[in-house]
């Protein structure tokens, strides 16, 4: 389950390398316009500082619970006590942290209004770090990640991560591999040092494929999976998640088959650093041995608490945890049913499939995330203990209906869940009629029971392939095989 790894969140050691910044906030109302240009007069009422950049991604990685060092190189300014003071307060280790006092701290400065955004104005030095500071950078570096379980690198590019840098750091991997994540506009840079993911947004793999945006979702969606051989080939990480924003990210792994999450659009414009989020937990995930799917999964919810308050700001492991819980998932028929006429009502297009789900493998997260991207909601019938011990025998379910639901619920492709009693779904897809009803395994259209209805309700029948040699029944048949050698109960 995904709260598992979170959980383990806590014990984890972390070191987060880039450019730190102060993103200050200046709020104030604007009722009239200056007299000597068209622009807003905005009266001033108050200042919000807040770390940004790389270390809001420490920040973030500070609040899910992992104990965290942040390297960079700031100046000796007021803006750099601010910076430090804050990261100090949040309990992130700023021992390596360069001031240096020719370097000017990065600063965004945005001006608000009704809590619009009017003016950014940027500020500090970007060039690259050179000479005693840039080694004591790299010593920094080199002692504390031996001392990490992940790496993050949070390059946007004003030079904290040099050449040189970037050599300490591919050779302290080479040395003894660390999960090192890496968030970066030019990520190419890291592609010889043993990079286990990287997260460009897409305007980031537009520039490293050389290729035009395109315009609508859909475009966007087949434009990206059609990238998956060449990012990973161009960036040499055995992970690449590409953030589509509303859209959610694909994430592309060596030897797996493509994996999207899906986020819960929010009307918040203001929302900034939920890259920073999602890398941070994505990092935490991997580190914590959660697998590909189950890392992305709880780096778009952790991006998707961020996204929904607005500012820089960060996801506590105790929001992330209320998030995955997600009780109004799982609803009865009667709830589903008025659910789901308001959804059809938006224009949603409703996906539905059902199964026991017994033992949750990445057999069955590659169906529902197909499934999920044959329409806009995802419904899933969950066979409760009762029908599948009818369905199985009397040994199954391994896990109670409850818990199956939330396992379920915290993936981010399944939208809504619904426990039924019935052998068949018949009755749920009566209630429900939805516009798609997929199924996997071994079935063909002449063989599946619940076509005919499906298909009569005005609906359309999609069949779907689970992955090779991946079954519960298969798990548990590994399991017993292990548990019957001598000694392995020891």
């Amino acid at each position: 389950m995904l709260l598992e790894h979170l959980e383990g969140f806590r014990g984890l050691r972390v070191l987060v390398i880039g450019e730190g910044m102060l993103d200050s906030y200046l709020y104030g109302s604007a009722d009239r316009l200056c007299r000597e240009a068209p622009v807003p007069i905005v009266a001033l009422h108050g200042r919000h500082d807040v770390p940004g950049g790389a270390a809001n991604a420490a920040l973030n990685v500070r609040a899910l619970g992992a104990s965290v060092e942040f390297l960079s190189a700031v100046g000796t300014d007021a803006e750099g006590d601010i910076l430090l003071g804050a990261l100090e307060k949040a309990g992130v280790d700023t021992s390596g942290v360069v001031r240096a006092a020719g370097r000017e701290t990065l600063v965004k400065r945005r001006v608000l209004a009704a809590s619009q955004i009017l003016l950014r104005m940027d500020q500090g030095t970007e060039k690259d770090v050179i000479g005693a500071e840039e080694d004591a950078l790299i010593d920094h570096l080199r002692a504390a990640f031996r001392r990490s379980d992940a790496v993050i690198v949070s390059d946007y590019g004003y030079g904290i991560l040099t050449g040189r840098v970037i050599g300490a750091l591919a050779d302290e991997q080479r040395r003894s591999p660390r999960v090192l994540v890496v968030d970066a506009k030019r990520p190419e840079r890291y592609r010889d040092a043993g990079v286990t993911a990287v997260k460009p947004n897409y305007g980031e793999a537009l520039r490293l494929l050389g290729e035009t945006a395109r315009h609508t979702s859909q475009e966007r969606l087949e434009q990206v999976a059609a990238w998956e051989d060449t990012v990973l080939e161009r960036t040499g990480a055995r992970i690449v998640a590409v953030t589509l924003d509303v859209e959610g990210a694909l994430v592309f792994e060596r030897g797996q088959p493509a994996y999207r999450t899906f986020t819960r659009p929010h009307s918040n414009a203001n929302a900034t650093g939920a890259g920073d989020t999602f890398v941070g937990a994505l990092a935490l995930a991997l580190a914590g041995g959660a697998d590909t799917p189950a890392a992305a999964d709880l780096a778009s919810a952790a991006a998707t608490v961020v996204v929904r308050k607005g500012g820089t700001t960060v996801c506590t492991a105790a929001e992330l945890r209320d998030f995955l819980t997600a009780e109004d998932k799982v609803l009865d028929t009667a709830g589903l049913v008025t659910r789901a006429a308001a959804l059809r009502e938006g224009g949603r297009r409703i996906v539905f499939t059902n199964g026991c789900f017994d033992l949750l493998h990445r057999g069955h997260i590659t169906y529902l995330n197909q499934a999920k991207a044959l329409g806009d909601v995802l419904i899933v019938g969950l066979n409760d203990d009762a029908s599948v011990r009818r369905l199985k025998g009397a040994s199954r379910p391994i896990n109670p209906t409850e818990d199956r639901a939330q396992v379920l619920a915290a993936l981010s492709c399944v939208d809504l869940i619904v426990p039924f009693t019935e052998d068949t779904p018949a009755r749920l897809i009566e209630a429900l009629r939805p516009d798609v009803y997929v199924k996997g395994g071994d079935y063909t259209r002449e063989t599946l029971p619940e076509a005919p209805l499906v298909e009569s309700l005005g609906g359309e029948v999609r069949l779907l392939s689970y992955l090779d040699d991946r079954s519960t029944t298969g798990i548990i048949e590994r399991v017993r095989r292990a548990y019957a050698r001598p000694g392995a109960g020891d």
